[in-house]
């Protein structure tokens, strides 16, 4: 699994400022000092997460803490997530089984849980400066898999749309489904992230045809554009962020 520096670009009918973190060329924020977010998906030998449940479940993850009472004003988390975004914002995705769970989850953090995943997000922390019990779990070496194949996404409810040409592994995509949940939630007015937020933030993530994929990047709704620091090239849509209250 991996992380993955965003990232996107909205509609090109919106311009992008020259500092925006949805430029994968250098601007203003790699001034800034960088941090990441991390997450950990729950992940045992015996009873491992369906992979679609862990994307769901990692996007809702991201959503969870940027609305944290603990993320906002002059909350504990608030500072550290404003450092975040205002320079790349960054995710990683580890994994973790048995004891380095549980040691996982007794720090500062939010657990989310799916049908069948867990995966806990933490406030940002410096690139160099990851806490130990976090720092030495595993990136690589996951594969997840579905079950059954999941159910189609319903015509009025939030869709993370994949891309279907672009292979990642089941950590990367995780990040990029963080990355597009992240997206939408900017797009929204306080009114509708409240209602969102008070639902629950169901989503869904689904890979649509490639026919449809076109039609997705070009609607005007946000899409996440990758740094291209692993496994993929710089600049490809990975992600389109759906919401019923962006739909043009």
């Amino acid at each position: 699994m991996s992380s993955n520096d965003i990232f996107a670009s909205d509609s090109p009918a919106v311009p992008v400022p020259t500092d925006s973190p949805f430029l994968t060329e250098p601007t203003v924020r790699d001034e800034a000092p960088q941090f990441v977010l991390p997450l950990v998906v729950h992940i045992e030998k015996t009873a491992p997460p369906a992979r679609t449940d862990a994307l769901r479940t990692a996007a809702r993850a991201v959503l969870t803490i940027l609305s944290d009472e603990r993320s906002l004003d002059d909350g504990e988390w608030a500072q550290l997530m404003r450092d975040w975004q205002d320079a790349r914002i960054r995710k990683v995705v580890r994994r973790a089984r048995g004891a380095e769970w549980r040691k996982a989850s007794a720090l500062p953090g939010i657990t989310v849980t799916g049908d069948s995943a867990e995966v806990r997000v933490f406030p940002p922390v410096p690139l160099d400066g990851w806490p130990k019990e976090l720092a030495k779990l595993q990136v690589s070496g996951t594969d997840l898999d579905d079950p059954e194949p999941p159910a189609a996404p319903g015509p009025d409810g939030p869709v993370l749309w994949l891309n279907p040409d672009v292979d990642m592994s089941a950590g990367k995509t995780m990040a990029q489904a963080g990355h597009g949940a992240q997206l939408a939630w900017w797009e929204l007015s306080e009114t509708e992230r409240e209602a969102w937020r008070e639902a629950g933030f169901p989503l869904s993530v689904a890979t649509p045809d490639p026919a449809r994929w076109r039609e997705l990047t070009a609607s005007g709704l946000p899409v996440v554009r990758d740094a291209g620091f692993t496994e993929i090239a710089p600049g490809s849509c990975t992600v389109v962020a759906d919401h019923p209250a962006l739909r043009r």
